[in-house]
């Protein structure tokens, strides 16, 4: 592992699906180095490692790791081998209680931003760089930086596609800027980043992030900014709530964090609440002060959890507190958090009858600040998928964390705010497919899907690892939780599960992490929080495994009927090389294939972005198991489930295997046909 110097001394969401919006499938994934020194050894009681939690910071002490880091970014990219047009820029630093330190940079390039190129060092407390985990591995050189296309161009293309979506008023905030793109698989390419204002169809604002390329003006990819998602309260009962003396929604000691009415409007910051007393609100929604009291109740608890839970003062770390705003619009049906003002927003609902002011809708919210400043998962693709229900996870961890008899601990999704008017949650943690759109398990082409259902694999998997499969009853509520492959998972509890996900995202993800980034980076800080081998570390494997993301450990499969398996080992050239196959010869089955047909994929190969893995029946008939996606992340293991109904069962199936760009290579481990 290489050394560097010791340094011990806005984007948006919205809570649900939103205007329609164009989402890209292909990803960049997470890779890690190895970290230094042996396993850590099984700790006794399934407690966790103390000093692999993370530490509680004040915002001076941050501050000086900031600084600390800034001072020797220079020395840390000459470390880490960086090129001469390249330079590290500290976005983030969080710290274990041991000392190790996690330092979140972004790039730049010939002087412009690198989007894609993150990274983030973890170092000891001896200045020894033990771990390197980058968003995209791709190298950055030999970027030409003349442009062809002209800005003009870049802005046209960006209003127009905001356009198509339905926004109103679109138009760009701000000049295009020029970027290096690379959090995408392949090479860096010069481009233009144009963020298109407005309002979408809804009415929620617009921050419409649209990247072209420099060269030929083709649309690179696109995501949206936008996040969409005593007091007498309407969903929590009566709660104490900070205040300033003077009687205004100032919570003073919570970082200042203030409640503002917009009453009705859709720009501004609006009015602070203030009265003559410091009693807010009568519990009804006609009461214009019951929302701002539930929201501010939800902004001190997510608060509270953050701080006592994870050691983390604010949102950025800071100690500084975001803002909230009530009354958006009119009878607006949706919530978000915007970085461009740091700030939550909540409409009123249907009927301006059912603000959307609920514990675990301000949890969701002021999660999406979290995440967009430290992964800062992109809003789109297999990354938006795990933005959203990074927020859904929380907003149930703080719910639980609260113990609010009036709003009880529940793996449902804004259950108090009744969106559809039939009195169902608007998301189901434990099968989301009840929703009638999200998805249970992962799937070649998640990514292609609005983030709020791509989001479903995740938020089955928390709830798994906290949880189980299977019927079970907790605070009153009865969840019944299915697995992709047959198998049961014993779940660890939310404590613990909670733990994992916020390293991990604090840690080990960066903006491009897909969900096979999300497995490695997960299993990594369950082995380094409970030891290798430990129940909580199989338990997280079990549990992705049960989404359909990797396999279960020690090889464990679903109930078969026949298997067909060939495990002799296949070469996989380099780009730009042929494809090539694996075959399993199928006899004494009768008919057709079913139509869901069980294809488990072995592939040993860093940069699985360079892939594309096809299954190809007897009769040459073609379905695509893996189109370049998962980007720097190394191997697929992984069974995909095929409608093959249409297929005569017995014959010669092959996998067939093409590398599409150079660097790196692999080989076939396995391919194996299940028919049940």
């Amino acid at each position: 592992m290489r050394s560097t110097p010791s340094r011990r001394a806005t984007a948006t969401g919205a809570l649900i699906a939103a205007a329609a919006m164009l989402a890209v499938g292909v990803q960049a994934g997470s890779a890690s180095a190895d970290n230094a020194g042996a396993a850590p050894q099984i700790l006794a009681g399934g407690k966790a490692d103390p000093g692999k939690l993370p530490a509680d910071l004040s915002p001076a002490q941050r501050t000086a790791l900031i600084k600390a880091a800034d001072a020797d970014k220079a020395e840390t990219a000459k470390a880490l081998g960086l090129g001469a047009q390249e330079k590290l820029v500290v976005r983030d630093v969080v710290q274990d209680r041991d000392g190790t330190t996690h330092t979140r940079y972004e790039r730049t390039y010939g002087g412009l931003p690198v989007l894609g190129g993150d990274l983030i060092v973890a170092e000891s407390t001896t200045g020894v760089t033990t771990g390197v985990s980058k968003s995209s591995r791709a190298e950055l050189k030999n970027v030409d930086l003349a442009a062809t296309v002209t800005p003009a161009a870049a802005e046209k293309q960006a209003v127009g596609l905001a356009a198509a979506d339905g926004s109103k008023a679109a138009k760009s905030e701000r000049a295009p800027r020029k970027v290096v793109w690379m959090a995408q698989s392949g090479a860096p390419v010069l481009a233009y980043e144009t963020v298109v204002g407005g309002l979408q169809e809804d009415g929620t604002p617009n921050e419409l992030h649209v990247v072209t390329d420099a060269k030929t003006g083709a649309k690179l990819y696109e995501w949206q900014g936008v996040h969409t998602g005593t007091g007498n309260t309407q969903y929590s009962g009566q709660v104490t709530l900070g205040t300033a003396p003077s009687y205004t929604l100032t919570d003073t000691g919570r970082g200042n964090h203030k409640t503002y009415n917009l009453n009705r409007g859709t720009s501004g910051t609006g009015t602070l609440f203030s009265g003559s007393d410091d009693v807010w609100g009568d519990g009804t929604a006609t009461n214009l002060e019951t929302a701002g009291a539930d929201a501010h109740y939800g902004a001190a608890l997510t608060w509270d959890y953050y701080k006592n839970v994870h050691g983390r003062s604010g949102i950025r770390g800071d100690g500084v507190g975001a803002y909230s705003r009530v009354h958006y619009g009119n009878a607006y049906v949706n919530a978000f958090w915007q970085d461009s003002c740091f700030c939550m927003t909540y409409g009123d609902g249907a009927g301006n009858t059912k603000p959307l002011t609920s514990i675990d809708v301000a949890a969701h919210e002021m999660t999406h600040g979290l995440t967009s400043v430290t992964a800062k998962l992109v809003y789109s693709g297999e990354s938006g998928g795990l933005n959203e229900a990074t927020s859904d996870i929380f907003a149930a961890a703080v719910e639980f964390y609260a113990n609010n008899p009036n709003d009880k601990g529940d793996y449902l999704v804004g259950e108090k705010i009744d969106i559809r008017g039939n009195g169902t949650p608007l998301r189901y943690m434990d099968k989301p497919s009840k929703d009638g759109s999200s998805k249970d398990a992962w799937y070649s082409g998640i990514g292609s899907i609005d983030v709020h259902y791509s989001s479903g694999p995740a938020n089955h998997f928390f709830y798994l690892l906290s949880e189980g499969s299977g019927v079970k009853t907790v605070n009153g509520v009865t969840y019944d939780s299915p697995t992709s492959d047959g198998l049961p998972v014993t779940g660890i509890g939310i404590d613990k599960a909670r733990l994992i996900w916020f390293k991990a995202l604090t840690t080990k993800w960066g903006s491009s992490t897909n969900y096979a980034g999300a497995r490695t980076g997960t299993v990594a800080v369950a082995e380094e929080l409970y030891g290798a081998g430990s129940p909580e570390a199989l338990a997280v494997q079990h549990a992705w495994a049960a989404v359909n993301v990797g396999t279960r450990p020690g090889g464990g499969e679903p109930p078969t009927g026949k298997v067909f398996e060939n495990t002799a080992d296949v070469s996989i050239p380099d780009s730009p090389g042929a494809a090539v196959t694996s075959t399993v010869n199928v006899t004494g089955v009768t008919g057709n294939a079913p139509a869901n047909l069980s294809v488990g994929v072995n592939i040993v190969h860093t940069y699985i972005g360079d892939l594309v893995v096809d299954l190809v029946a007897p009769d040459g008939s073609v379905y695509n198991l893996h189109n370049r996606s998962g980007g720097s992340a190394d191997n697929i293991n992984q069974t995909y489930t095929v409608n093959a109904s249409g297929e005569v069962a017995n014959g010669a199936w092959k996998l067939r295997v093409q590398d599409k760009a150079g660097a790196d290579t692999g080989y076939i481990n396995s391919f194996k046909l299940t028919f049940p």
